[in-house]
Protein backbone atom coordinates (compact mmCIF):
# COMPACT_ATOMS: atom_id res chain seq x y z
CA UNK A 1 0.00 0.00 0.00
CA UNK A 2 1.46 2.94 -0.55
CA UNK A 3 2.42 5.52 1.98
CA UNK A 4 0.14 8.77 2.37
CA UNK A 5 1.53 10.19 5.62
CA UNK A 6 2.89 13.79 5.36
CA UNK A 7 4.33 15.43 7.83
CA UNK A 8 3.50 19.12 8.50
CA UNK A 9 5.74 21.91 9.88
CA UNK A 10 4.48 25.16 10.82
CA UNK A 11 4.49 27.27 14.21
CA UNK A 12 1.13 28.89 12.87
CA UNK A 13 -1.36 27.16 13.97
CA UNK A 14 -4.20 28.18 11.46
CA UNK A 15 -2.06 27.22 9.00
CA UNK A 16 -1.81 23.61 10.01
CA UNK A 17 -5.31 23.28 11.03
CA UNK A 18 -6.47 24.14 7.22
CA UNK A 19 -3.58 21.99 5.82
CA UNK A 20 -4.81 19.42 7.94
CA UNK A 21 -8.15 19.60 6.78
CA UNK A 22 -7.21 19.90 3.22
CA UNK A 23 -4.80 16.69 3.19
CA UNK A 24 -7.49 14.25 5.17
CA UNK A 25 -9.83 15.33 3.11
CA UNK A 26 -7.69 14.15 -0.07
CA UNK A 27 -7.27 10.60 1.47
CA UNK A 28 -3.55 11.47 3.09
CA UNK A 29 -2.55 11.01 6.68
CA UNK A 30 -1.17 14.29 8.27
CA UNK A 31 0.65 14.66 11.25
CA UNK A 32 1.28 18.01 12.87
CA UNK A 33 4.25 19.87 14.46
CA UNK A 34 4.37 23.55 15.93
CA UNK A 35 8.53 23.55 16.32
CA UNK A 36 11.49 21.82 14.14
CA UNK A 37 12.65 20.84 17.63
CA UNK A 38 9.85 18.19 17.99
CA UNK A 39 9.52 17.56 14.74
CA UNK A 40 13.52 16.49 14.13
CA UNK A 41 13.02 14.09 17.46
CA UNK A 42 10.16 13.06 15.67
CA UNK A 43 12.01 11.86 12.71
CA UNK A 44 15.16 10.35 14.56
CA UNK A 45 13.04 8.70 16.25
CA UNK A 46 10.87 7.29 13.28
CA UNK A 47 12.97 3.92 12.17
CA UNK A 48 11.16 3.05 9.29
CA UNK A 49 8.69 4.43 9.71
CA UNK A 50 9.48 8.02 7.35
CA UNK A 51 6.59 10.11 6.27
CA UNK A 52 6.16 9.73 2.17
CA UNK A 53 6.05 13.83 2.34
CA UNK A 54 7.40 16.65 4.18
CA UNK A 55 5.50 20.36 4.44
CA UNK A 56 7.81 22.93 6.57
CA UNK A 57 7.83 26.10 6.51
CA UNK A 58 10.71 28.89 6.69
CA UNK A 59 10.52 31.27 9.14
CA UNK A 60 10.13 29.30 12.85
CA UNK A 61 11.26 30.18 16.85
CA UNK A 62 14.56 28.67 16.76
CA UNK A 63 15.91 26.23 14.19
CA UNK A 64 14.36 27.22 10.59
CA UNK A 65 13.04 25.21 7.86
CA UNK A 66 16.07 25.48 5.67
CA UNK A 67 17.89 23.45 8.57
CA UNK A 68 15.16 20.79 8.91
CA UNK A 69 15.47 20.70 5.10
CA UNK A 70 19.16 20.08 5.19
CA UNK A 71 18.32 17.70 7.98
CA UNK A 72 16.05 15.34 5.97
CA UNK A 73 18.22 15.75 3.14
CA UNK A 74 21.13 14.41 4.98
CA UNK A 75 19.32 11.62 6.52
CA UNK A 76 16.51 10.82 4.33
CA UNK A 77 17.04 12.04 0.93
CA UNK A 78 14.43 9.81 -0.66
CA UNK A 79 11.67 12.52 0.94
CA UNK A 80 9.99 15.28 -0.89
CA UNK A 81 9.80 18.27 0.73
CA UNK A 82 7.30 21.34 0.04
CA UNK A 83 8.81 24.10 1.50
CA UNK A 84 6.19 27.06 2.43
CA UNK A 85 6.84 31.18 3.40
CA UNK A 86 5.33 34.18 4.14
CA UNK A 87 8.55 35.97 3.04
CA UNK A 88 9.80 35.18 -0.06
CA UNK A 89 12.61 36.76 -2.08
CA UNK A 90 14.85 35.17 -4.72
CA UNK A 91 17.53 34.25 -2.36
CA UNK A 92 15.11 32.13 -0.33
CA UNK A 93 13.59 30.33 -3.24
CA UNK A 94 17.21 29.67 -4.57
CA UNK A 95 18.66 28.36 -1.19
CA UNK A 96 15.19 25.89 -1.08
CA UNK A 97 15.44 24.23 -4.51
CA UNK A 98 19.41 24.67 -4.10
CA UNK A 99 19.27 22.44 -0.71
CA UNK A 100 17.11 20.03 -2.04
CA UNK A 101 13.33 21.20 -1.94
CA UNK A 102 10.62 19.58 -4.39
CA UNK A 103 8.69 23.10 -4.45
CA UNK A 104 8.76 26.26 -2.93
CA UNK A 105 5.44 27.78 -2.11
CA UNK A 106 4.50 31.99 -1.14
CA UNK A 107 2.08 32.15 1.19
CA UNK A 108 -0.85 32.83 0.72
CA UNK A 109 -1.45 29.66 -1.53
CA UNK A 110 -3.96 27.55 -3.02
CA UNK A 111 -4.94 24.58 -1.15
CA UNK A 112 -5.86 22.62 -4.63
CA UNK A 113 -2.39 23.42 -5.94
CA UNK A 114 -0.91 22.08 -2.61
CA UNK A 115 -2.77 19.01 -3.05
CA UNK A 116 -1.75 18.45 -6.43
CA UNK A 117 1.97 19.46 -5.67
CA UNK A 118 2.24 16.67 -3.49
CA UNK A 119 0.53 14.29 -5.49
CA UNK A 120 3.33 15.03 -8.06
CA UNK A 121 6.02 14.79 -5.35
CA UNK A 122 4.97 11.30 -4.47
CA UNK A 123 4.66 9.53 -7.65
CA UNK A 124 7.61 7.23 -8.43
CA UNK A 125 11.15 8.58 -10.57
CA UNK A 126 11.67 6.71 -13.43
CA UNK A 127 14.93 8.98 -13.64
CA UNK A 128 16.57 12.39 -12.66
CA UNK A 129 15.19 14.53 -15.41
CA UNK A 130 17.99 15.95 -17.21
CA UNK A 131 15.79 19.54 -16.62
CA UNK A 132 16.71 19.38 -12.98
CA UNK A 133 20.03 19.85 -13.83
CA UNK A 134 23.49 19.16 -14.36
CA UNK A 135 25.60 18.01 -11.04
CA UNK A 136 26.35 21.38 -8.91
CA UNK A 137 29.99 21.41 -7.95
CA UNK A 138 30.32 22.58 -4.20
CA UNK A 139 31.00 26.10 -4.53
CA UNK A 140 27.71 26.53 -6.35
CA UNK A 141 26.10 25.66 -2.93
CA UNK A 142 27.21 28.87 -1.27
CA UNK A 143 26.20 31.79 -1.59
CA UNK A 144 28.10 33.86 -4.16
CA UNK A 145 27.11 37.26 -1.70
CA UNK A 146 26.14 39.08 -5.23
CA UNK A 147 22.99 41.52 -4.56
CA UNK A 148 21.00 40.97 -7.76
CA UNK A 149 18.57 44.22 -6.58
CA UNK A 150 15.57 41.97 -7.74
CA UNK A 151 12.66 43.26 -5.60
CA UNK A 152 9.12 42.07 -5.43
CA UNK A 153 6.40 40.38 -2.99
CA UNK A 154 3.87 39.70 -6.03
CA UNK A 155 2.66 36.47 -7.46
CA UNK A 156 3.83 37.52 -10.60
CA UNK A 157 7.11 37.95 -9.10
CA UNK A 158 6.96 34.92 -6.58
CA UNK A 159 6.24 32.62 -10.24
CA UNK A 160 10.02 34.75 -11.43
CA UNK A 161 11.54 33.82 -8.18
CA UNK A 162 10.64 30.17 -8.48
CA UNK A 163 11.81 29.47 -11.59
CA UNK A 164 15.26 30.88 -10.63
CA UNK A 165 15.50 28.80 -7.75
CA UNK A 166 14.46 25.74 -10.41
CA UNK A 167 17.10 26.68 -12.58
CA UNK A 168 19.81 27.42 -10.08
CA UNK A 169 21.50 24.11 -10.70
CA UNK A 170 21.26 23.86 -14.58
CA UNK A 171 23.20 25.91 -17.56
CA UNK A 172 20.57 25.16 -20.08
CA UNK A 173 19.72 28.04 -22.39
CA UNK A 174 16.92 30.23 -21.17
CA UNK A 175 14.92 33.40 -23.20
CA UNK A 176 13.53 35.91 -21.62
CA UNK A 177 10.49 38.35 -22.89
CA UNK A 178 8.72 41.15 -21.67
CA UNK A 179 8.13 44.85 -22.37
CA UNK A 180 10.95 47.34 -22.13
CA UNK A 181 12.43 48.16 -18.24
CA UNK A 182 11.11 44.93 -16.71
CA UNK A 183 14.68 44.12 -15.72
CA UNK A 184 15.45 41.49 -17.91
CA UNK A 185 19.04 41.76 -17.65
CA UNK A 186 18.90 41.94 -13.90
CA UNK A 187 17.00 38.40 -14.24
CA UNK A 188 19.76 37.28 -16.74
CA UNK A 189 22.53 38.08 -13.88
CA UNK A 190 20.28 36.33 -11.31
CA UNK A 191 20.33 33.19 -13.03
CA UNK A 192 23.91 33.32 -14.10
CA UNK A 193 25.37 34.20 -10.26
CA UNK A 194 22.96 31.40 -9.18
CA UNK A 195 24.24 28.69 -11.87
CA UNK A 196 27.01 26.07 -11.96
CA UNK A 197 29.36 28.69 -13.40
CA UNK A 198 28.85 31.75 -10.79
CA UNK A 199 32.38 32.39 -10.50
CA UNK A 200 32.92 32.72 -14.22
CA UNK A 201 32.34 35.69 -15.83
CA UNK A 202 28.58 37.18 -16.92
CA UNK A 203 28.86 39.26 -20.14
CA UNK A 204 25.95 41.20 -21.60
CA UNK A 205 25.55 42.54 -25.54
CA UNK A 206 22.83 44.33 -26.62
CA UNK A 207 22.31 43.59 -30.08
CA UNK A 208 20.19 47.13 -30.41
CA UNK A 209 22.86 48.93 -29.17
CA UNK A 210 25.22 48.06 -31.62
CA UNK A 211 25.62 48.90 -35.54
CA UNK A 212 24.87 45.98 -37.24
CA UNK A 213 27.33 45.78 -39.34
CA UNK A 214 29.76 45.41 -36.02
CA UNK A 215 27.73 42.64 -34.42
CA UNK A 216 29.38 39.80 -35.77
CA UNK A 217 32.67 41.39 -34.97
CA UNK A 218 31.23 41.96 -30.89
CA UNK A 219 29.97 38.29 -30.78
CA UNK A 220 33.50 36.33 -32.68
CA UNK A 221 35.67 38.48 -31.99
CA UNK A 222 38.40 39.42 -35.54
CA UNK A 223 42.04 39.34 -36.70
CA UNK A 224 44.07 42.71 -37.13
CA UNK A 225 43.20 43.81 -40.63
CA UNK A 226 40.34 41.52 -40.81
CA UNK A 227 38.25 44.49 -41.33
CA UNK A 228 38.70 48.82 -41.93
CA UNK A 229 39.20 49.58 -38.40
CA UNK A 230 40.44 46.55 -36.87
CA UNK A 231 43.63 47.93 -35.59
CA UNK A 232 44.45 45.08 -33.67
CA UNK A 233 43.64 41.40 -32.46
CA UNK A 234 40.31 41.45 -30.13
CA UNK A 235 38.66 38.39 -28.34
CA UNK A 236 34.47 38.68 -29.06
CA UNK A 237 31.82 38.61 -26.47
CA UNK A 238 31.82 34.07 -27.03
CA UNK A 239 35.57 34.19 -26.01
CA UNK A 240 35.42 36.71 -22.97
CA UNK A 241 31.92 34.56 -21.69
CA UNK A 242 34.43 31.31 -21.85
CA UNK A 243 32.76 28.77 -19.04
CA UNK A 244 30.23 31.52 -18.01
CA UNK A 245 27.43 33.03 -19.41
CA UNK A 246 26.79 35.45 -22.22
CA UNK A 247 23.43 37.55 -22.18
CA UNK A 248 22.03 38.94 -25.57
CA UNK A 249 19.60 41.31 -24.84
CA UNK A 250 16.93 42.30 -27.70
CA UNK A 251 17.92 38.87 -29.59
CA UNK A 252 15.23 40.11 -31.92
CA UNK A 253 17.11 43.31 -33.46
CA UNK A 254 20.60 40.83 -34.98
CA UNK A 255 20.92 40.48 -38.32
CA UNK A 256 19.79 37.52 -40.41
CA UNK A 257 23.19 36.57 -41.46
CA UNK A 258 24.62 36.66 -37.72
CA UNK A 259 22.04 34.72 -36.25
CA UNK A 260 23.06 31.70 -38.91
CA UNK A 261 26.90 31.99 -37.18
CA UNK A 262 24.89 32.56 -33.99
CA UNK A 263 23.16 28.69 -34.60
CA UNK A 264 26.38 27.26 -35.53
CA UNK A 265 28.31 28.10 -32.79
CA UNK A 266 25.15 27.25 -30.19
CA UNK A 267 25.28 24.14 -31.48
CA UNK A 268 29.01 23.21 -32.27
CA UNK A 269 30.05 25.49 -29.32
CA UNK A 270 32.74 25.90 -31.92
CA UNK A 271 33.44 29.46 -34.90
CA UNK A 272 36.08 31.26 -36.67
CA UNK A 273 36.85 34.94 -36.05
CA UNK A 274 36.35 37.45 -38.10
CA UNK A 275 39.43 37.56 -40.76
CA UNK A 276 40.91 34.11 -39.05
CA UNK A 277 41.23 30.45 -40.01
CA UNK A 278 41.76 29.01 -36.18
CA UNK A 279 38.89 27.51 -34.93
CA UNK A 280 38.19 28.70 -31.73
CA UNK A 281 35.94 26.41 -29.44
CA UNK A 282 34.30 27.48 -26.20
CA UNK A 283 31.68 26.70 -23.75
CA UNK A 284 29.05 29.12 -23.09
CA UNK A 285 25.64 29.22 -21.54
CA UNK A 286 24.10 31.40 -23.44
CA UNK A 287 20.62 33.37 -22.45
CA UNK A 288 19.09 35.46 -24.52
CA UNK A 289 16.31 38.57 -24.10
CA UNK A 290 13.89 40.45 -26.05
CA UNK A 291 10.47 42.83 -25.66
CA UNK A 292 9.16 41.91 -29.40
CA UNK A 293 6.88 38.94 -30.25
CA UNK A 294 9.78 36.04 -32.49
CA UNK A 295 7.19 34.65 -33.68
CA UNK A 296 5.54 36.99 -35.49
CA UNK A 297 9.31 37.75 -36.52
CA UNK A 298 9.89 34.23 -37.83
CA UNK A 299 6.39 34.52 -39.88
CA UNK A 300 7.90 37.50 -41.24
CA UNK A 301 11.01 36.02 -42.24
CA UNK A 302 12.87 38.55 -39.81
CA UNK A 303 14.25 35.34 -37.30
CA UNK A 304 15.37 32.25 -38.25
CA UNK A 305 12.87 29.23 -36.44
CA UNK A 306 15.35 27.12 -35.94
CA UNK A 307 17.77 29.56 -33.48
CA UNK A 308 14.46 30.64 -32.04
CA UNK A 309 14.02 26.63 -30.57
CA UNK A 310 17.99 26.61 -29.97
CA UNK A 311 17.39 29.62 -27.54
CA UNK A 312 13.90 28.59 -25.91
CA UNK A 313 14.99 25.49 -24.20
CA UNK A 314 13.00 27.67 -20.77
CA UNK A 315 11.31 30.42 -21.52
CA UNK A 316 10.67 33.35 -18.44
CA UNK A 317 8.04 35.46 -19.42
CA UNK A 318 8.51 38.80 -16.70
CA UNK A 319 5.48 40.89 -15.48
CA UNK A 320 4.76 44.75 -16.59
CA UNK A 321 5.12 46.71 -13.67
CA UNK A 322 1.10 47.49 -14.37
CA UNK A 323 0.88 43.81 -13.38
CA UNK A 324 3.07 44.32 -9.82
CA UNK A 325 1.30 47.07 -9.10
CA UNK A 326 1.62 45.85 -5.27
CA UNK A 327 5.61 46.04 -5.67
CA UNK A 328 5.57 49.43 -6.67
CA UNK A 329 6.23 51.52 -3.07
CA UNK A 330 8.73 48.88 -1.98
CA UNK A 331 10.77 49.61 -5.58
CA UNK A 332 10.44 52.67 -5.14
CA UNK A 333 11.88 53.38 -1.18
CA UNK A 334 14.85 51.56 -3.09
CA UNK A 335 15.17 53.75 -5.87
CA UNK A 336 14.88 56.72 -3.69
CA UNK A 337 17.48 55.31 -1.67
CA UNK A 338 20.09 54.32 -4.12
CA UNK A 339 19.54 57.39 -5.99
CA UNK A 340 20.14 59.42 -2.61
CA UNK A 341 23.23 57.47 -1.94
CA UNK A 342 24.64 57.79 -5.75
CA UNK A 343 24.02 61.38 -5.80
CA UNK A 344 24.94 61.75 -2.46
CA UNK A 345 21.73 64.03 -1.55
CA UNK A 346 19.28 63.55 1.38
CA UNK A 347 16.68 60.50 0.88
CA UNK A 348 13.59 62.19 0.28
CA UNK A 349 10.03 60.31 1.26
CA UNK A 350 6.81 59.80 0.03
CA UNK A 351 3.31 60.45 1.20
CA UNK A 352 0.87 57.60 1.48
CA UNK A 353 -1.14 60.06 -1.17
CA UNK A 354 2.17 60.08 -3.39
CA UNK A 355 2.57 56.35 -3.11
CA UNK A 356 -0.83 56.29 -4.28
CA UNK A 357 -0.23 57.79 -7.40
CA UNK A 358 2.73 55.97 -8.08
CA UNK A 359 0.88 53.05 -8.04
CA UNK A 360 -2.06 54.38 -10.14
CA UNK A 361 0.52 55.67 -13.31
CA UNK A 362 0.30 53.49 -16.06
CA UNK A 363 4.41 53.01 -16.31
CA UNK A 364 4.96 52.21 -19.90
CA UNK A 365 8.12 51.97 -19.41
CA UNK A 366 8.05 49.75 -16.47
CA UNK A 367 10.60 49.56 -13.75
CA UNK A 368 13.00 51.26 -15.63
CA UNK A 369 11.02 54.35 -15.77
CA UNK A 370 9.39 54.33 -11.57
CA UNK A 371 13.49 54.07 -11.01
CA UNK A 372 14.17 57.46 -13.80
CA UNK A 373 11.14 58.90 -11.73
CA UNK A 374 12.60 58.46 -8.33
CA UNK A 375 15.59 60.06 -9.55
CA UNK A 376 13.75 63.25 -10.89
CA UNK A 377 12.08 63.30 -7.51
CA UNK A 378 15.44 63.01 -5.66
CA UNK A 379 16.84 66.48 -7.39
CA UNK A 380 13.40 68.47 -8.21
CA UNK A 381 11.37 68.23 -5.30
CA UNK A 382 12.21 70.78 -2.93
CA UNK A 383 11.31 69.52 0.49
CA UNK A 384 11.93 66.27 2.35
CA UNK A 385 8.64 64.49 2.29
CA UNK A 386 6.85 64.63 -0.84
CA UNK A 387 3.31 64.95 -1.73
CA UNK A 388 1.40 64.85 -4.94
CA UNK A 389 1.83 68.39 -6.17
CA UNK A 390 5.90 67.57 -6.28
CA UNK A 391 5.39 64.68 -8.19
CA UNK A 392 6.73 65.05 -12.19
CA UNK A 393 3.97 66.80 -13.78
CA UNK A 394 2.65 63.99 -16.16
CA UNK A 395 1.81 61.62 -12.82
CA UNK A 396 0.10 65.21 -11.54
CA UNK A 397 -1.81 65.37 -14.67
CA UNK A 398 -2.76 61.00 -14.35
CA UNK A 399 -4.04 62.45 -10.55
CA UNK A 400 -5.97 65.10 -12.58
CA UNK A 401 -7.51 62.42 -15.12
CA UNK A 402 -7.97 60.13 -12.42
CA UNK A 403 -10.60 62.95 -10.49
CA UNK A 404 -11.99 63.75 -14.33
CA UNK A 405 -13.01 60.57 -15.01
CA UNK A 406 -14.64 59.97 -11.45
CA UNK A 407 -16.33 63.03 -12.11
CA UNK A 408 -17.40 61.70 -15.24
CA UNK A 409 -19.12 58.77 -13.61
CA UNK A 410 -20.78 60.26 -11.01
CA UNK A 411 -22.40 63.02 -13.43
CA UNK A 412 -24.17 60.29 -16.44
CA UNK A 413 -26.37 59.71 -13.24
CA UNK A 414 -27.68 62.93 -13.65
CA UNK A 415 -29.81 64.86 -16.16
CA UNK A 416 -27.02 66.31 -17.98
CA UNK A 417 -28.35 70.13 -17.47
CA UNK A 418 -26.41 70.73 -14.15
CA UNK A 419 -25.48 74.24 -13.22
CA UNK A 420 -22.24 75.19 -12.17
CA UNK A 421 -22.97 74.80 -8.71
CA UNK A 422 -24.04 71.25 -9.52
CA UNK A 423 -20.95 70.64 -11.15
CA UNK A 424 -19.01 71.76 -8.11
CA UNK A 425 -20.83 69.25 -6.25
CA UNK A 426 -20.48 66.33 -8.54
CA UNK A 427 -16.42 67.37 -8.44
CA UNK A 428 -16.78 66.81 -4.35
CA UNK A 429 -18.89 63.62 -4.57
CA UNK A 430 -16.33 62.03 -7.48
CA UNK A 431 -13.79 62.86 -5.12
CA UNK A 432 -15.14 61.38 -2.51
CA UNK A 433 -15.94 58.24 -4.03
CA UNK A 434 -12.47 58.31 -5.15
CA UNK A 435 -10.60 58.51 -1.72
CA UNK A 436 -13.34 58.22 0.48
CA UNK A 437 -14.64 54.18 -0.65
CA UNK A 438 -13.14 52.68 2.59
CA UNK A 439 -15.70 54.98 4.67
CA UNK A 440 -18.75 54.02 2.48
CA UNK A 441 -17.39 49.86 2.52
CA UNK A 442 -17.27 50.54 6.67
CA UNK A 443 -20.49 52.25 6.91
CA UNK A 444 -21.95 49.74 4.94
CA UNK A 445 -20.44 46.82 7.01
CA UNK A 446 -21.40 48.36 10.44
CA UNK A 447 -25.17 48.56 9.25
CA UNK A 448 -24.59 45.14 7.93
CA UNK A 449 -23.81 43.98 11.32
CA UNK A 450 -26.14 46.12 13.03
CA UNK A 451 -29.34 44.77 11.69
CA UNK A 452 -31.60 41.96 11.79
CA UNK A 453 -29.82 40.14 8.65
CA UNK A 454 -27.27 37.73 9.83
CA UNK A 455 -26.05 37.00 5.87
CA UNK A 456 -25.76 40.87 4.80
CA UNK A 457 -21.94 40.87 5.83
CA UNK A 458 -21.29 37.80 4.02
CA UNK A 459 -23.08 39.17 1.41
CA UNK A 460 -20.82 42.22 0.48
CA UNK A 461 -17.75 40.39 1.20
CA UNK A 462 -18.60 38.11 -0.97
CA UNK A 463 -19.98 41.31 -3.36
CA UNK A 464 -16.27 42.73 -3.13
CA UNK A 465 -15.20 39.18 -4.15
CA UNK A 466 -16.69 39.19 -7.12
CA UNK A 467 -16.13 42.83 -7.99
CA UNK A 468 -12.24 42.37 -7.12
CA UNK A 469 -12.60 38.66 -10.00
CA UNK A 470 -14.38 40.54 -12.75
CA UNK A 471 -11.76 43.59 -12.94
CA UNK A 472 -8.84 40.89 -12.71
CA UNK A 473 -10.79 39.12 -15.94
CA UNK A 474 -11.14 42.41 -17.35
CA UNK A 475 -7.45 43.34 -16.50
CA UNK A 476 -6.07 40.52 -18.55
CA UNK A 477 -8.97 40.31 -21.40
CA UNK A 478 -10.58 37.42 -19.53
CA UNK A 479 -7.53 35.15 -19.46
CA UNK A 480 -7.81 32.77 -16.47
CA UNK A 481 -4.80 32.52 -15.44
CA UNK A 482 -3.31 35.67 -15.40
CA UNK A 483 -6.52 36.75 -13.53
CA UNK A 484 -6.19 33.91 -10.50
CA UNK A 485 -1.98 35.23 -10.50
CA UNK A 486 -3.35 38.75 -10.14
CA UNK A 487 -5.33 38.40 -7.19
CA UNK A 488 -2.82 35.69 -5.63
CA UNK A 489 -5.23 32.30 -6.27
CA UNK A 490 -4.63 29.53 -7.55
CA UNK A 491 -6.41 29.08 -11.27
CA UNK A 492 -8.40 26.18 -9.18
CA UNK A 493 -9.37 28.55 -6.82
CA UNK A 494 -10.80 30.84 -9.46
CA UNK A 495 -12.66 28.57 -11.11
CA UNK A 496 -14.31 27.15 -8.67
CA UNK A 497 -15.23 30.42 -7.49
CA UNK A 498 -16.74 31.21 -10.96
CA UNK A 499 -18.60 28.09 -10.94
CA UNK A 500 -20.65 29.43 -7.95
CA UNK A 501 -21.92 32.40 -9.31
Amino acid sequence: MMNRVVWILDDDSSIRWVLERAFKGAGWQPRLFAEPTFFLQALTESGGETPALVLTDVRMPGTDGMQVLQEIQQRFADIPVIVMTAHSDLESAVKAFKGGAFEYLPKPFDLDEVIAIAERAVKPKQQESSEAGEKVPEHADNDTGNDTGIIGESAAMQEVFRAIGRLSRSSVSVLLTGESGTGKELVAKALHDHSPRAEKPFVALNMAAIPGELIESELFGHEKGAFTGAQSRRAGRFQQADGGTLFLDEIGDMPLAVQTRLLRALAEGQFYPVGSHQLATVNVRVIAATHIDLRKAIDEGRFREDLYHRLNVIHLQLPSLQERRSDIPALAEHFLFIAAKELQMPQKRLTPAAFGQLQTAAWPGNVRQLENTCRWITVMASGDVVDVDELPADLQRIAAETAGESVGQVSILGTGEQDSEQQASAVVIGQKLQNNWREGLQAELLAALDGTNNTRCAEVLAEIEQLAIDAALQQTKGHRQQAAERLGWGRNTLTRKLSKR
